[in-house]
């Protein structure tokens, strides 16, 4: 593969699935639910390449599972990660020299770097700027206002998802060929494997919050709980919730089983004033 490749280097097959990949990408809320988040949206937008790559449906179905797991970024990056990660598995189908766990390291990694570029760029700023140009009109009551908005923040969104398409499968693909001519692929496998499970503890700390009431009367002096807790180790409850569903997950469990069963708990112990 050539280092400098450019969109135009593309081949015509590619360019046919990556539009696909592209117009399925813009249903990327469509499917959000707060088990997978994003998961959903990422396997329908793969789903067009893995169709190609993996021929043997046994293999395609462990491809679309392993690509329906838990997912979320900014919308409008979220196509630079599929397009990286199609080039990463055209890689490994036609050299074999990625495999699975690199494949969903890499992924992984690039979530939380992505989410905040995205939501920095296009969310605080574009459309506070677009936002403000056409409200001046809407205030006016000229229907310039809503177009306006629509074509600009709307299009450039649309814009630029197609370009963060292109341009990760076509950087993925140089990208690969450069780590491997370096001898660098398992340091960065193990690089990515290490910032994806960062980023996986930073959102359980941020996302996970499990607060207590509960206090014990002791003397004069109430002890709470919750307080005693985090002074062993801050956000305890919130890991061993974590790892307990993880572990119930791998006894066979469905998500909705567990996220049913957690509100019950949860309506249960707040009646008794330990929530």
């Amino acid at each position: 593969m050539s280092k400098n490749k450019s969109d135009k280097d593309i081949p015509l097959e590619d360019k046919k699935i990556l539009k696909s990949m592209y117009w399925r990408s813009g249903l990327v809320m469509s499917g959000f639910n707060l088990v997978k988040m994003e998961g959903n949206a990422f396997c329908a937008t793969m789903s067009p390449c893995l169709k190609k790559l993996y021929v043997d449906e046994n293999e395609r179905r462990k491809a679309l599972l392993r690509h329906n797991g838990f997912f979320n970024t900014n919308a409008v990056l979220f196509p630079f990660i599929a397009g990286l990660t199609y080039a990463l598995e055209k890689e490994k189908m036609e050299k074999g020299s990625v495999d699975d766990d690199a494949i969903e390291n890499i992924k992984v990694s690039l979530m939380g770097p992505c989410a905040g570029i995205g939501d920095a760029l296009f969310f605080n700023s574009l459309r506070i700027i677009v936002a403000g140009i056409s409200m001046g009109f809407a205030a006016q009551g000229n229907i310039l206002g809503p177009i306006l908005f629509i074509l600009l923040y709307g299009g450039t969104q649309m814009i630029s998802r197609w370009k963060f398409l292109n341009i990760g499968f076509t950087m993925g693909t140089s990208f690969i060929d450069k780590v491997f001519a370096s001898g660098l692929m398992s340091s960065l496998t193990k690089s990515a494997s290490i910032l994806g499970l960062s980023m996986v503890g930073a959102m359980v700390a941020k996302m996970v919050n499990v607060k207590l009431k509960w206090t014990i009367d002791i003397g004069k002096s109430p002890i709470v709980v919750l307080d005693v807790i985090n002074s062993i180790m801050p956000n305890l409850l919130s890991i061993l919730l974590l790892f307990s569903f993880v572990y119930l997950l791998k006894k066979g469990y469905k998500p909705i089983t567990l996220v049913i069963g957690l509100l019950i708990v949860s309506v249960l112990l707040a009646f008794f004033g330990v929530f």
